[in-house]
Parts: structure tokens; sequence; C-alpha cells
């Protein structure tokens, strides 16, 4: 016996173009699916498809009380809409009238493979329907466009994404927030304040952070004098970047390199218990 699992789908088609153009569609299902058209546009008696396809190239009247009439006639049998003329009022009676798919045209190709899928999955389930025991779910939702899958945080980044890396790369040198902007085809005042939304920081605090960090880094891991260490990390006065600096870390550079060397030095020569562990932090965010 053979299989319900390699049965084709069983696809009955209307040709309700004006220019009879449905066989060139069905040729795209003919390699998955039993395809057969309707002889004038008439359903045939005790028809047994597993789906109805209806062909509209510029949809009028008749054509659609037809598709009614279909659904009145044969309500056990799921319909797809293809239609070549789209419209928003269109997809919505397609939706009232409980049309299960409404499928655009041209078809790309991942929304014909889309559709296949769904279509065989409904065939399986229908055709196994007396088993009661198991439910299955169809999935044959079309993939979300990305201005309405992509939340509001990350529209704020896409629009700032040719910026961002520019800043990364470029944070130690002098750069014009107003050259950004413009970049980004934003006036300077809707850029600064879109910068603070999608960074959490102010265009100038973010660059003062990347720099911190960076002169952080140069005081752990370098023998540099902190002047040059402050050049190095964007800033063009000493006595600036040394204020900057105690502000933000809450020491000044020197006690920061020093409770760094207190710290490893320490470290070295034993290993250190919890509590010890704790103090010594202590002392070194205490400077």
């Amino acid at each position: 016996m053979t299989s319900n699992l390699i049965i084709k789908p069983s696809l009955l088609w209307f040709d309700l173009t004006h220019d009879r153009s449905t066989s060139e569609l069905i040729a795209q299902f003919e390699s998955t699916c039993v395809c057969r058209l309707a002889k004038n546009s008439v359903l045939p008696r005790g028809e047994q498809a597993d789906m109805i396809c209806i062909h509209f190239d510029r949809p009028d009247t008749p054509g659609l009380r037809l598709l009614l009439e279909i659904k009145r006639t044969s309500p056990t049998i799921p319909i797809t809409m293809f239609t070549l003329q789209h419209s928003e009022e269109l997809a919505i009676w397609a939706m009232r009238s409980g049309v299960w798919e409404y499928m655009m045209l041209p078809l790309t190709t991942i929304e014909r493979k889309r559709y296949l899928t769904a279509v065989i999955q409904l065939c399986e389930l229908r055709r196994n329907a007396h088993n009661q025991g198991t439910t299955s779910l169809i999935d044959h939702s079309p993939t979300l466009p990305d201005s309405i899958r992509l939340t509001s945080g990350h529209q704020k980044h896409q629009a700032l994404s040719n910026v961002m890396l520019h800043i990364d790369r470029h944070f130690r040198d002098s750069i014009d927030q107003r050259d950004l902007a413009k970049r980004c085809g934003m006036t300077t005042f809707r850029f600064s304040r879109l910068f603070k939304e999608a960074n959490g920081l102010g265009f100038t605090d973010y660059i003062l952070n990347k720099r911190m960090s960076f002169a952080k880094q140069l005081l752990d891991n370098s023998q540099m004098p902190i002047t040059s260490i402050g050049y190095e990390a964007g800033f063009k006065d000493p006595s600036y970047f040394a204020r900057a600096f105690k502000q933000f870390v809450n020491c000044t550079p020197s006690e920061y390199r020093l409770a760094r060397q207190l710290r490893v030095t320490v470290s070295a020569e034993f290993t250190l218990d919890d509590t010890t562990a704790e103090v010594l932090d202590s002392l070194v965010h205490s400077l």
C-alpha cells in the first residue's frame, strides 16, 4: 500500500485570467503536486482536491463572485488566491472571505517553497484526519518585512550603522558631530538625540568613554609616561586628561597605575584569600 506521505497534493486550478495564462503558473507546481485545470471554470461535482487554486491577473466582480460560490459549495476544501494585481483592499477582502492563502505574483523562489511546504503539511493533515490523537500546526505565514519586524532599537542602530564603525576606529582623533550627522542624512539635533537613544550615552560622553577605556588599557599594559598616554588616547591637554580621568575613574592616572602595580605585585607573591582580595579591591577603588 502506498504511504500517504508520498502522495502528491492535488491542486485544482481555475483560470480566471484574461489571457488564459494559468498554464504557465501551473508549470511551477507540477513537479511537486498533481495539477488539474477546471474545465470552463466549473467545479466538478464531488471534487476531492487538497487545494483549490484560483488564478487572477486583474480580479473583476464575476471572478470574485465565483470564488465566493466555490467557497460556499465546497467549504471543506481550502482556497488559494493567486493575483497579479494586488491592493490592500483586495487582500483584506480575501482574508474576510476565508481564503486560506493569498499569493501575489510573480512568485519568488522563497515564497513558492514556503507555500509548497505548507500545502504538503496541510495535505498530510487532511488525509490523516481520522487519527484524532495527534494534532499538527501548519505554518504558512510569510516572512515579516524588515520595516515591521525590526524593533525601534534595531532601526536606530541601522540608521547610525554608517558612522559607528568610523567612530570606533577614530575616537582618538577629532571627530565633528556635524560631519557625522551629514553622513547619516540628519540634522545635528536629530543625530544627537538618536545617538543617545541608541547607545545610552550622548555623543561626547560616548567618545570620552572610549578614550578613557583606551587610556586604562595603556596604564595597565605599558610603561608609557602618563602625558604620552593622554596624547595617545586623544587628549591634547595633559591637565585636562588628568582631571577628566579622575572624574571618570575616581582617581588620577598615577594613582590608578600605582594601585594596579600593587595588585599585580601582591598577586605574584602569594595567593590571596577571599577576604584579602576584597580588602585590596576596596583599597584600589578608594584611591
